[in-house]
C-alpha cells in the first residue's frame, strides 16, 4: 500500500561538501525545494522554533523529517536531538541521524534519545543516492507522518 506524498527534508550539516552531495543526491528523486540545509544544531532549533532569519514559513517550510549530523560545531547533533525531542511542539518530527560515526556508543545513546533511524554517511555518490531514494521512498511512500 502507497501512502505517496512528498516529503520536507530538512538537513542539518556544517560540511559544505557533504551537505553539496546530500543535495545533489535528493535531486534524483525530490525537488529542490522540498530539501533545506542549515549549518549546525544551533541553525536548526532557530529553524524549528521559527527564530529570524527562519520566521517565514513559505521560505523555510516545517519539516517531515530532519536528517542530523552529529559533529557539527556550536550545538551538536546530540544536544539539538535531545532539545528536539524535549519540546512538545517538536518531538514527533522524525529525525535521521546521518553520520560519519558507526559507533555502538551513538547508535544506542542517539535511539535511546529519540531518533528515529541511524544512517552512517556512505563512502562514493551512488551509494549516497542509494541512501537518498531508500529515505525518501520509506518516508514519502511506506509510513505515514504526523501532519
Amino acid at each position: 500500500m502507497s501512502f505517496e506524498k512528498p516529503i520536507q527534508i530538512l538537513v542539518a550539516e556544517d560540511d559544505e561538501d557533504d551537505k553539496l552531495l546530500i543535495l545533489k543526491a535528493f535531486e534524483r528523486t525530490l525537488p529542490k525545494e522540498k530539501v533545506t540545509c542549515v549549518e549546525d544544531g544551533e541553525a536548526l532549533l532557530k529553524y524549528l522554533k521559527r527564530t529570524p532569519p527562519y520566521d517565514d514559513l513559505e521560505k523555510y517550510p516545517k519539516p517531515d523529517i530532519i536528517l542530523l549530523d552529529l559533529n557539527m560545531p556550536r550545538k551538536d547533533g546530540r544536544e539539538a536531538l535531545a532539545e528536539i525531542k524535549s519540546s512538545d511542539e517538536l518531538k514527533s518530527i522524525p529525525v535521521i541521524i546521518f553520520t560519519t560515526s558507526n559507533s555502538a556508543d551513538d547508535i544506542r545513546i542517539t535511539y535511546k534519545m529519540g531518533s528515529s533511524s541511524f544512517i552512517t554517511k556512505p563512502g562514493s555518490f551512488e551509494e549516497l543516492v542509494k541512501v537518498t531514494e531508500e529515505i525518501e521512498n520509506y518516508w514519502s511512500k511506506t509510513v505515514l507522518l504526523p501532519g
